[in-house]
Protein backbone atom coordinates (compact mmCIF):
# COMPACT_ATOMS: atom_id res chain seq x y z
CA UNK A 1 0.00 0.00 0.00
CA UNK A 2 1.66 3.19 -0.88
CA UNK A 3 1.55 5.79 1.60
CA UNK A 4 1.55 10.56 0.97
CA UNK A 5 4.24 11.93 -0.15
CA UNK A 6 5.16 15.76 1.08
CA UNK A 7 6.14 18.64 -0.68
CA UNK A 8 6.86 21.94 -0.04
CA UNK A 9 3.97 24.12 -0.87
CA UNK A 10 4.65 26.75 -3.34
CA UNK A 11 1.70 29.08 -3.77
CA UNK A 12 0.47 29.85 -7.33
CA UNK A 13 0.48 33.93 -8.11
CA UNK A 14 -3.18 34.97 -7.15
CA UNK A 15 -5.37 35.03 -10.23
CA UNK A 16 -2.50 34.54 -12.56
CA UNK A 17 -1.90 38.21 -13.08
CA UNK A 18 0.74 39.91 -14.93
CA UNK A 19 2.74 42.13 -14.03
CA UNK A 20 1.43 45.13 -15.21
CA UNK A 21 -1.91 44.40 -13.59
CA UNK A 22 -0.03 43.36 -10.27
CA UNK A 23 1.64 46.79 -10.14
CA UNK A 24 -1.57 48.91 -11.49
CA UNK A 25 -3.92 47.41 -8.55
CA UNK A 26 -1.34 48.92 -5.90
CA UNK A 27 -1.17 52.00 -8.31
CA UNK A 28 -4.80 52.77 -8.00
CA UNK A 29 -4.63 52.54 -4.14
CA UNK A 30 -1.79 55.05 -4.19
CA UNK A 31 -3.61 57.54 -6.36
CA UNK A 32 -6.20 57.53 -3.76
CA UNK A 33 -3.80 58.30 -1.07
CA UNK A 34 -2.58 61.29 -3.44
CA UNK A 35 -5.71 62.66 -4.07
CA UNK A 36 -4.85 61.57 -7.77
CA UNK A 37 -1.41 62.87 -8.29
CA UNK A 38 0.03 60.78 -10.91
CA UNK A 39 3.56 61.93 -9.94
CA UNK A 40 3.00 61.05 -5.96
CA UNK A 41 1.85 58.21 -6.55
CA UNK A 42 4.73 56.73 -8.97
CA UNK A 43 7.08 58.43 -6.58
CA UNK A 44 5.91 56.01 -3.80
CA UNK A 45 5.33 53.70 -6.03
CA UNK A 46 9.28 53.57 -7.04
CA UNK A 47 9.83 53.82 -3.16
CA UNK A 48 7.79 50.16 -2.85
CA UNK A 49 9.46 48.82 -5.58
CA UNK A 50 12.98 49.42 -4.10
CA UNK A 51 11.98 47.67 -0.52
CA UNK A 52 9.75 44.67 -1.87
CA UNK A 53 11.14 44.14 -5.44
CA UNK A 54 7.60 44.31 -7.33
CA UNK A 55 9.69 45.18 -10.89
CA UNK A 56 12.39 42.95 -12.34
CA UNK A 57 14.98 42.85 -15.13
CA UNK A 58 12.65 42.50 -17.93
CA UNK A 59 9.59 44.87 -16.65
CA UNK A 60 10.64 48.28 -14.47
CA UNK A 61 8.14 51.08 -13.53
CA UNK A 62 9.56 52.91 -16.59
CA UNK A 63 8.22 50.05 -18.82
CA UNK A 64 4.72 50.34 -16.44
CA UNK A 65 4.62 53.82 -16.96
CA UNK A 66 4.58 53.86 -20.63
CA UNK A 67 2.31 50.76 -20.86
CA UNK A 68 -0.25 53.13 -18.77
CA UNK A 69 -0.38 55.83 -20.85
CA UNK A 70 -0.44 53.28 -23.86
CA UNK A 71 -3.17 51.99 -22.63
CA UNK A 72 -4.97 54.99 -21.99
CA UNK A 73 -4.82 55.22 -18.59
CA UNK A 74 -2.65 58.60 -18.26
CA UNK A 75 -2.12 61.08 -20.53
CA UNK A 76 -0.08 64.30 -20.60
CA UNK A 77 -2.74 66.12 -23.15
CA UNK A 78 -3.25 69.58 -21.25
CA UNK A 79 -2.41 72.83 -20.36
CA UNK A 80 -0.27 72.30 -18.32
CA UNK A 81 1.64 69.13 -19.76
CA UNK A 82 1.17 67.24 -16.32
CA UNK A 83 0.68 63.29 -16.65
CA UNK A 84 -2.42 63.01 -15.24
CA UNK A 85 -5.35 60.56 -14.73
CA UNK A 86 -8.12 59.79 -17.85
CA UNK A 87 -11.81 59.08 -17.44
CA UNK A 88 -10.78 55.49 -18.38
CA UNK A 89 -8.58 55.48 -14.98
CA UNK A 90 -11.03 56.96 -13.06
CA UNK A 91 -13.84 54.29 -13.99
CA UNK A 92 -11.19 51.50 -13.36
CA UNK A 93 -10.32 52.87 -9.72
CA UNK A 94 -14.42 52.65 -9.19
CA UNK A 95 -14.25 49.05 -10.39
CA UNK A 96 -11.46 48.24 -8.12
CA UNK A 97 -13.35 49.50 -5.35
CA UNK A 98 -16.23 47.81 -6.06
CA UNK A 99 -14.50 44.31 -5.82
CA UNK A 100 -12.38 45.53 -2.83
CA UNK A 101 -15.44 46.05 -1.17
CA UNK A 102 -18.97 44.89 -2.17
CA UNK A 103 -17.29 41.97 -4.39
CA UNK A 104 -19.06 39.54 -2.58
CA UNK A 105 -22.48 40.68 -4.20
CA UNK A 106 -21.05 38.08 -7.49
CA UNK A 107 -21.59 35.35 -5.35
CA UNK A 108 -25.07 36.66 -3.89
CA UNK A 109 -27.92 34.13 -5.60
CA UNK A 110 -30.06 36.79 -5.96
CA UNK A 111 -27.91 39.04 -8.16
CA UNK A 112 -28.35 41.75 -5.96
CA UNK A 113 -31.38 42.87 -6.76
CA UNK A 114 -34.24 43.08 -4.44
CA UNK A 115 -37.78 43.80 -5.57
CA UNK A 116 -41.07 44.79 -3.56
CA UNK A 117 -43.61 42.27 -2.95
CA UNK A 118 -46.15 44.91 -3.73
CA UNK A 119 -47.60 44.58 -7.33
CA UNK A 120 -48.16 47.73 -9.41
CA UNK A 121 -46.73 50.35 -11.43
CA UNK A 122 -43.53 49.15 -12.11
CA UNK A 123 -40.58 48.54 -15.40
CA UNK A 124 -40.98 44.54 -15.16
CA UNK A 125 -43.70 41.72 -15.93
CA UNK A 126 -44.56 39.46 -13.44
CA UNK A 127 -45.46 35.58 -14.17
CA UNK A 128 -49.06 36.49 -13.05
CA UNK A 129 -52.22 37.64 -15.18
CA UNK A 130 -55.47 39.25 -14.43
CA UNK A 131 -58.21 40.94 -16.48
CA UNK A 132 -58.23 43.88 -18.49
CA UNK A 133 -58.76 46.88 -16.72
CA UNK A 134 -59.14 50.55 -18.37
CA UNK A 135 -55.27 52.00 -18.14
CA UNK A 136 -53.77 48.79 -18.79
CA UNK A 137 -50.85 49.25 -21.37
CA UNK A 138 -51.10 47.49 -24.82
CA UNK A 139 -47.28 45.71 -23.84
CA UNK A 140 -48.85 44.30 -20.53
CA UNK A 141 -51.98 42.38 -22.81
CA UNK A 142 -50.90 38.90 -22.97
CA UNK A 143 -52.03 37.33 -26.23
CA UNK A 144 -51.96 33.79 -26.15
CA UNK A 145 -54.45 34.41 -22.96
CA UNK A 146 -56.79 36.60 -24.94
CA UNK A 147 -57.34 34.90 -27.87
CA UNK A 148 -57.95 31.37 -25.89
CA UNK A 149 -60.27 33.33 -24.30
CA UNK A 150 -61.78 34.98 -27.24
CA UNK A 151 -62.05 31.00 -28.90
CA UNK A 152 -63.76 29.52 -25.67
CA UNK A 153 -66.54 32.37 -25.23
CA UNK A 154 -67.00 32.92 -29.24
CA UNK A 155 -66.02 29.91 -31.06
CA UNK A 156 -63.79 29.85 -33.70
CA UNK A 157 -66.04 29.92 -36.61
CA UNK A 158 -66.85 33.69 -36.05
CA UNK A 159 -64.32 34.44 -34.05
CA UNK A 160 -63.95 37.72 -31.76
CA UNK A 161 -61.91 39.32 -29.16
CA UNK A 162 -63.73 41.54 -26.62
CA UNK A 163 -62.50 43.60 -23.86
CA UNK A 164 -64.03 41.05 -21.34
CA UNK A 165 -61.84 38.53 -23.15
CA UNK A 166 -58.64 40.52 -22.49
CA UNK A 167 -56.03 39.61 -19.81
CA UNK A 168 -52.89 41.35 -18.65
CA UNK A 169 -49.68 40.14 -17.25
CA UNK A 170 -49.17 42.28 -13.75
CA UNK A 171 -46.09 44.69 -13.53
CA UNK A 172 -43.85 44.24 -10.52
CA UNK A 173 -43.35 47.35 -8.60
CA UNK A 174 -39.25 48.01 -8.28
CA UNK A 175 -38.36 50.28 -5.02
CA UNK A 176 -35.75 53.22 -6.24
CA UNK A 177 -33.79 54.87 -3.20
CA UNK A 178 -32.56 57.96 -3.56
CA UNK A 179 -29.51 57.92 -1.25
CA UNK A 180 -27.09 61.05 -0.44
CA UNK A 181 -23.17 59.94 1.01
CA UNK A 182 -21.99 62.91 3.54
CA UNK A 183 -17.95 62.67 3.76
CA UNK A 184 -16.44 64.43 6.37
CA UNK A 185 -13.21 66.44 5.02
CA UNK A 186 -12.17 68.28 8.89
CA UNK A 187 -8.78 68.24 9.84
CA UNK A 188 -9.49 65.44 12.11
CA UNK A 189 -9.71 63.19 9.42
CA UNK A 190 -6.03 62.78 8.57
CA UNK A 191 -4.64 63.57 12.29
CA UNK A 192 -2.46 61.27 14.40
CA UNK A 193 -0.71 59.50 11.67
CA UNK A 194 -4.28 57.99 10.36
CA UNK A 195 -5.84 57.92 6.89
CA UNK A 196 -9.29 58.25 7.31
CA UNK A 197 -10.38 59.90 3.89
CA UNK A 198 -8.96 57.32 1.49
CA UNK A 199 -11.19 54.82 2.87
CA UNK A 200 -14.01 57.00 3.16
CA UNK A 201 -13.20 57.79 -0.52
CA UNK A 202 -13.43 54.35 -1.26
CA UNK A 203 -16.10 53.44 0.20
CA UNK A 204 -18.10 56.42 -1.63
CA UNK A 205 -16.92 55.41 -5.11
CA UNK A 206 -17.80 51.61 -4.68
CA UNK A 207 -21.10 52.70 -3.28
CA UNK A 208 -21.43 54.78 -6.32
CA UNK A 209 -20.30 51.90 -9.12
CA UNK A 210 -22.64 49.47 -7.41
CA UNK A 211 -25.47 51.76 -8.03
CA UNK A 212 -24.82 51.95 -11.45
CA UNK A 213 -24.28 48.71 -12.54
CA UNK A 214 -26.95 46.87 -10.09
CA UNK A 215 -29.08 49.60 -9.63
CA UNK A 216 -29.23 51.77 -12.81
CA UNK A 217 -32.41 53.60 -11.51
CA UNK A 218 -31.19 54.83 -7.83
CA UNK A 219 -29.46 57.97 -7.74
CA UNK A 220 -26.39 58.90 -5.71
CA UNK A 221 -25.33 62.66 -4.52
CA UNK A 222 -22.10 62.58 -2.95
CA UNK A 223 -21.31 65.98 -0.43
CA UNK A 224 -18.45 66.95 1.61
CA UNK A 225 -18.26 69.17 4.58
CA UNK A 226 -15.84 70.87 6.37
CA UNK A 227 -16.68 74.41 7.86
CA UNK A 228 -19.36 74.45 5.29
CA UNK A 229 -20.47 71.73 2.93
CA UNK A 230 -21.06 71.43 -0.83
CA UNK A 231 -21.64 68.66 -3.77
CA UNK A 232 -19.26 67.03 -5.32
CA UNK A 233 -19.34 65.36 -8.98
CA UNK A 234 -18.11 61.49 -8.79
CA UNK A 235 -15.30 62.37 -11.35
CA UNK A 236 -13.70 64.66 -8.60
CA UNK A 237 -14.16 62.17 -5.69
CA UNK A 238 -10.34 60.60 -6.40
CA UNK A 239 -8.99 63.60 -6.17
CA UNK A 240 -10.51 64.82 -2.88
CA UNK A 241 -8.43 66.18 -0.26
CA UNK A 242 -8.93 66.95 3.65
CA UNK A 243 -8.38 70.73 4.62
CA UNK A 244 -8.33 72.98 7.53
CA UNK A 245 -11.63 72.74 8.28
CA UNK A 246 -13.72 72.37 11.26
CA UNK A 247 -16.85 70.11 10.99
CA UNK A 248 -20.35 72.40 10.39
CA UNK A 249 -22.56 68.87 10.32
CA UNK A 250 -25.54 70.88 10.32
CA UNK A 251 -24.32 72.43 6.71
CA UNK A 252 -24.08 69.01 5.70
CA UNK A 253 -27.44 67.66 6.53
CA UNK A 254 -29.35 70.87 5.31
CA UNK A 255 -27.43 70.75 1.93
CA UNK A 256 -28.40 66.41 2.03
CA UNK A 257 -32.08 67.36 2.47
CA UNK A 258 -32.03 70.23 0.49
CA UNK A 259 -31.11 67.30 -2.85
CA UNK A 260 -33.08 65.11 -1.35
CA UNK A 261 -36.09 67.01 -1.61
CA UNK A 262 -35.57 67.24 -5.34
CA UNK A 263 -35.81 63.28 -6.10
CA UNK A 264 -38.75 61.65 -6.41
CA UNK A 265 -37.81 58.56 -5.26
CA UNK A 266 -40.32 57.57 -2.24
CA UNK A 267 -37.49 55.87 -0.20
CA UNK A 268 -34.66 58.44 0.70
CA UNK A 269 -31.38 57.93 2.93
CA UNK A 270 -28.15 59.62 4.15
CA UNK A 271 -25.12 57.87 5.13
CA UNK A 272 -22.58 60.22 6.87
CA UNK A 273 -18.93 59.18 7.47
CA UNK A 274 -17.29 61.04 9.75
CA UNK A 275 -14.74 60.47 12.70
CA UNK A 276 -15.30 63.52 15.07
CA UNK A 277 -17.79 65.81 16.71
CA UNK A 278 -19.76 68.46 15.63
CA UNK A 279 -17.25 71.88 16.06
CA UNK A 280 -19.22 74.87 13.78
CA UNK A 281 -22.24 76.61 12.51
CA UNK A 282 -22.37 79.40 10.14
CA UNK A 283 -24.51 82.46 11.29
CA UNK A 284 -24.77 84.63 8.30
CA UNK A 285 -21.48 85.37 7.16
CA UNK A 286 -20.08 84.47 10.52
CA UNK A 287 -18.60 81.13 11.62
CA UNK A 288 -19.72 79.88 15.75
CA UNK A 289 -16.49 77.66 16.21
CA UNK A 290 -16.28 75.78 19.36
CA UNK A 291 -13.04 72.22 18.85
CA UNK A 292 -13.04 71.98 22.50
CA UNK A 293 -16.03 70.08 23.40
CA UNK A 294 -19.36 68.99 22.94
CA UNK A 295 -20.57 72.93 22.46
CA UNK A 296 -24.22 72.94 23.92
CA UNK A 297 -25.54 75.39 21.51
CA UNK A 298 -23.74 73.11 17.79
CA UNK A 299 -25.11 70.24 18.94
CA UNK A 300 -28.81 71.31 19.74
CA UNK A 301 -29.10 72.65 16.06
CA UNK A 302 -27.59 68.95 15.00
CA UNK A 303 -30.36 67.53 16.61
CA UNK A 304 -32.78 69.72 15.63
CA UNK A 305 -31.81 68.73 11.99
CA UNK A 306 -31.93 65.00 12.95
CA UNK A 307 -35.70 65.35 13.95
CA UNK A 308 -36.60 67.18 10.73
CA UNK A 309 -34.98 64.50 8.61
CA UNK A 310 -37.46 62.08 10.94
CA UNK A 311 -40.37 63.73 9.87
CA UNK A 312 -39.54 63.94 6.36
CA UNK A 313 -39.08 60.28 6.77
CA UNK A 314 -35.40 60.22 5.75
CA UNK A 315 -33.50 57.89 8.37
CA UNK A 316 -29.77 58.88 8.80
CA UNK A 317 -26.91 56.11 9.22
CA UNK A 318 -24.01 57.52 10.58
CA UNK A 319 -20.95 55.88 10.85
CA UNK A 320 -18.37 57.22 13.03
CA UNK A 321 -14.55 56.29 12.53
CA UNK A 322 -13.89 56.85 16.72
CA UNK A 323 -13.76 55.25 19.46
CA UNK A 324 -14.06 58.21 22.26
CA UNK A 325 -16.49 57.10 24.87
CA UNK A 326 -18.16 61.04 24.47
CA UNK A 327 -18.31 61.06 21.30
CA UNK A 328 -20.31 57.55 20.73
CA UNK A 329 -22.57 59.49 23.46
CA UNK A 330 -23.38 62.15 21.09
CA UNK A 331 -24.09 59.73 18.19
CA UNK A 332 -26.46 57.86 20.21
CA UNK A 333 -28.16 61.07 20.95
CA UNK A 334 -28.14 61.50 16.96
CA UNK A 335 -29.44 58.45 16.32
CA UNK A 336 -32.56 57.81 18.69
CA UNK A 337 -33.63 61.49 17.85
CA UNK A 338 -33.71 60.28 13.58
CA UNK A 339 -34.43 56.73 14.71
CA UNK A 340 -31.79 56.08 12.22
CA UNK A 341 -28.86 53.92 12.72
CA UNK A 342 -24.92 54.05 14.19
CA UNK A 343 -21.92 52.08 13.43
CA UNK A 344 -18.44 52.74 15.29
CA UNK A 345 -16.48 51.35 12.35
CA UNK A 346 -12.62 50.71 12.05
CA UNK A 347 -11.16 51.73 8.73
CA UNK A 348 -11.18 47.84 7.30
CA UNK A 349 -14.93 47.15 8.69
CA UNK A 350 -16.49 50.30 7.01
CA UNK A 351 -17.35 49.10 3.46
CA UNK A 352 -18.91 45.84 4.53
CA UNK A 353 -20.84 47.89 7.14
CA UNK A 354 -22.23 50.89 4.01
CA UNK A 355 -23.32 47.91 2.07
CA UNK A 356 -25.14 45.73 4.42
CA UNK A 357 -27.20 49.42 5.77
CA UNK A 358 -27.67 50.19 2.16
CA UNK A 359 -29.21 46.53 1.01
CA UNK A 360 -31.20 46.82 4.08
CA UNK A 361 -32.71 50.25 3.46
CA UNK A 362 -33.50 49.33 0.05
CA UNK A 363 -36.17 46.40 0.54
CA UNK A 364 -37.83 48.91 3.11
CA UNK A 365 -40.73 51.05 1.66
CA UNK A 366 -40.76 54.44 3.48
CA UNK A 367 -43.89 55.79 3.80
Amino acid sequence: MRGHRFFKYIPQEQGGNSKFDQLFSIFQQLLLMTSGDVSQAMSWLSELDRQYNLTSDQYGIGDFFEDMKKKGYLTEENEEGRVVMTPKSEQSIRRSALEEIFGKLKRSKSGGNHHSPHLGAGDELSSDVRAYQFGDTLEQISMTESIKNAQVNHGIGDFQLMENDLEVVEKEQKITTATVVMIDISHSMILYGEDRITPAKKVALALAELIRTKYPKDSLDIIVFGNDAWQIQLKDLPYLEVGPYHTNTVAGLELAMDLLRRRKNRNKQIFMITDGKPTCLKEGIRYYKNSFGLDRKIISKTLTLAAQCRRLDIPVTTFMIATDPYLKQFVQNFTQVNNGRAYYSNLQGLGGFVLEDFQRNRRKNIR
